[in-house]
């Protein structure tokens, strides 16, 4: 009985594993502009950034390299196997600025006013209450804090994204910001399937 549980542990964690590096490829995907979307983003040496739905750590750890020893990187999921992934991974590069954070539905553990910028890739559509969370957001961020948010337009043809609903029109996060209290600062076009922009605290 033992052994078993633990043989399934085992494999568990390869597919997380498996499914945590997948997840990297895509998002390192020149489709993607990773670097363009980080270099829109400028970040700044001593910065402090969460990261929220980090995934397995892709982001998390481009931006850890650009804030710093001196800043700080919160790589936010609500998968502990993924969380332990980036754990690994950032040891691994001697990256000690990345701090693995574990979400739950209603708890955030950030310090209050401790962020300059929240990064949000592909995240938003799975909200339930987008307005509520956005809102409890700006806790956590500076007064002069920002988020970052990317997530898929409506597909005009048939796609998984477009199936499943992982997707948001332009005009429902500008509304929902807008009403959460935040300003649209920056808007990017050079992500063919996603939006993506920058909204500060109003």
């Amino acid at each position: 009985m033992i052994l078993n549980r633990m043989v399934n542990q085992e494999r568990k964690m390869i597919m997380k594993n498996f499914r945590a590096k997948r997840l990297n490829k895509k998002a390192s995907s020149t489709k993607n502009s990773p670097d363009k979307v980080i270099e829109s983003i400028e970040l700044k040496p001593g910065q402090t950034i969460a990261d929220i739905g980090s995934g397995g750590g892709y982001f998390s750890q481009r931006f850890a390299e650009l804030v710093g020893e001196e800043g700080k990187v919160y790589a936010v999921d609500t998968d502990p196997g993924y969380l332990e992934f980036v754990k690994k991974s950032v040891k691994e590069k001697g990256l000690n600025n990345v701090i693995p954070t574990l979400a739950t539905e209603d708890r955030l553990d950030l310090a209050k006013e401790g962020l300059d910028f929240i990064f949000m890739r592909n995240v938003t559509h799975h909200l339930e209450d987008r307005v509520g969370y956005f809102k409890n957001l700006k806790d956590f961020l500076k007064p002069d804090g920002r988020i970052i948010i990317i997530d898929y337009k409506p597909a005009r043809s048939f796609s998984f994204h477009r199936i499943f609903g992982h997707f948001l029109p332009r005009e429902i996060i500008t509304q929902e910001l807008d009403e959460a209290g935040y300003l649209l600062e920056k808007e990017f076009d050079f992500l063919p399937e996603q939006h993506f922009m920058i909204y500060s605290k109003r």
